[in-house]
């Protein structure tokens, strides 16, 4: 008895020093995108960073619902969604645009635009003239380098944080080595298998983007970096080399292997959370469903009522004729004929359905976003990429087997119907795609607990320099040992030469050269000596 009440006290003690071993930070975010997918990648972050005890201050358009109200704060600028409200862009016309000028509008319009709306508002202005100091900033990287100068402006340790996965971008930012052989650039259909014209492409792409990013895009981005941070000690290159975190929003299972930096950290789908109660309709409408459920979402910045008529209505007409239910995210309150079978709401908890077993299919745009929740639920898909990384994903989906990829200017009831038809009849889809989903389930601390503990170990060790690559540091020709090899091709030339002329000096002292000329004067000799007589 007297033993155990000496043990209780001393287990009373180690368990507070556990709990008070990390102290909470002071962390701000920067979620500079109009697009829900983007935003809600970085609010999983924040909610991560939330729960796990730190103090949090989020600049975004939209608020985080359900945070602690003591150790959470928005700075909200909503002026910077409303392109993006019900009046927003037909994104769709993006389809006629090839990928790379789509990729050569996020550098000159979309990224440079976001980040001088943030940089402007008068509630970010504001938050900057406060003089407050936070132990981390972590931005998102998307074409928005400018607003790293945030971290210095609030003396915070820098991190950024990628919507989707690994990219120039961030690879760029940490030392992370992209094989062109093996791994497709993020705007092009390619897998990790290509062939020699497909790795040609890739390469050449990657080659022109990199170097339009490096001499045209980061020169701009400097040019508004000494704008907005006048005062700043760091040069703009080296507030690109002070990243000391950089997520993606990715994992191995559900896409390929990477040769990531150790700072260069997989954590996608951290926003999926477990699955809560639906709605009491669409719980009712799932459940009364006999021959179970289709869920049809073309994500938050594409709508569904901007689909063209006659698009939108080879959808209607194959659904009529389909026996399962269907779950349609449309953005208007009616939908022009629609079918008995079909459900529509302007916003659904796609998580929440996709984890109801008797969904069957997912219809999908390819977002990473969407394909990551149906892959963590089993569910297989028929994908219509629009843009972007879309036309990537799909194809990972088809090479995988866990999907169909439908062509968005062929779309009509004939190929919808057989693309729907497929997935649903072929039971090795649903096989796959549960296969991926036990894979990427089988982590050992999942992406919340993995960003968190990672934004912590930078803090605890003041950066932890200790994991920075030396290679962000180097130039293109240092990286890439280009003065190593022309050295080395110098000396080779310069061995060859120097043994050409050894071997000739070693002959003529042998007299072997000398012989081979006198003979062929004694030649030449000898036929004008008969030509005279």
């Amino acid at each position: 008895m007297y033993g155990l009440k000496v043990l209780l006290p001393v287990a009373l003690l180690v368990t507070l020093l556990a709990a008070s071993g990390t102290e909470a930070s002071r962390i701000l975010g920067i979620l500079p995108s109009v697009g829900r997918s983007h935003y809600i990648i970085g609010a999983g972050l924040m909610k991560a960073l939330l729960d796990a005890g730190h103090e949090v201050t989020i600049v975004s358009p939209y608020p985080m619902k359900g945070a602690p109200p003591d150790r959470h704060r928005d700075i909200l600028l909503p002026e910077l969604s409303e392109a993006h409200g019900v009046s927003g862009p037909d994104l769709f016309e993006y389809k006629n645009a090839p990928n790379l000028v789509v990729l050569y509008l996020v550098y000159n319009e979309f990224g440079p635009m976001s980040s001088e709306s943030v940089l402007q508002h008068p509630n970010m202005v504001e938050l900057m003239r406060s003089g407050e100091k936070f132990d981390a900033v972590i931005v998102e990287s998307f074409a928005s380098e400018v607003l790293y100068g945030l971290a210095e402006h609030f003396g915070g340790q820098l991190i950024v944080f990628s919507p989707f996965g690994a990219s120039m971008w961030t690879n760029e930012l940490v030392g992370t080595p992209y094989p062109y052989s093996y791994i497709p650039h993020t705007f092009l259909s390619y897998t990790n298998e290509m062939s020699f014209w497909q790795r040609f492409s890739n390469a050449l792409v990657a080659h022109v983007d990199k170097f339009y990013y490096r001499n045209v895009f980061l020169p701009k981005q400097e040019q508004l970096y000494r704008r907005y941070f006048p005062e700043a000690k760091l040069t703009f290159q080296e507030t690109l080399e002070s990243v000391r975190l950089a997520f993606v929003n990715q994992h191995f299972t559900l896409s390929y292997p990477h040769p990531y930096a150790p700072n260069h950290i997989e954590i996608g789908g951290i926003q999926i959370q477990p699955p809560k109660e639906l709605p009491e309709d669409l719980r009712k409408y799932i459940d009364s469903s006999p021959h179970g459920v289709i869920y049809f979402s073309m994500g938050s910045m594409l709508k569904g009522r901007n689909f063209p008529e006659e698009k939108r209505t080879a959808f209607v007409n194959v659904f009529r004729g389909l026996k399962e239910n269907v779950i349609w995210k449309y953005e208007n309150e009616t939908l022009p004929n629609r079918p008995k079978n079909v459900l529509i709401r302007s916003w659904m908890p796609q998580s929440d359905i996709l984890a109801h077993p008797k969904v069957k299919l997912f219809i999908t745009h390819g977002g990473l976003l969407g394909t990551t929740e149906g892959l963590y639920n089993g569910v297989p898909m028929v994908g219509i990429p629009i843009y972007g990384d879309q036309e990537l994903n799909l194809a990972r989906a088809e090479k995988a087997g866990y999907g169909v990829k439908l062509d968005y200017e062929t779309l009509s009831e004939e190929t919808i119907a057989a693309a729907i038809g497929r997935v649903l009849s072929d039971p090795s889809y649903t096989k796959n795609a549960q296969t991926i989903s036990g894979r990427y389930r089988d982590q050992p601390l999942g992406p919340a607990k993995t960003a968190v503990y990672w934004v912590e170990y930078v803090i605890r060790h003041g950066g932890a320099p200790q994991l920075q690559s030396p290679s962000v540091k180097l130039s293109f020709i240092e990286y890439n040992l280009l003065d190593v090899y022309a050295v080395m091709a110098l000396i080779a030339l310069s061995a060859l030469i120097g043994s050409f002329a050894l071997v000739k000096v070693t002959l003529r002292r042998l007299g072997l050269v000398k012989g081979a000329k006198s003979a062929a004067g004694r030649g030449v000799g000898a036929q004008e000596r008969k030509k005279t007589k």
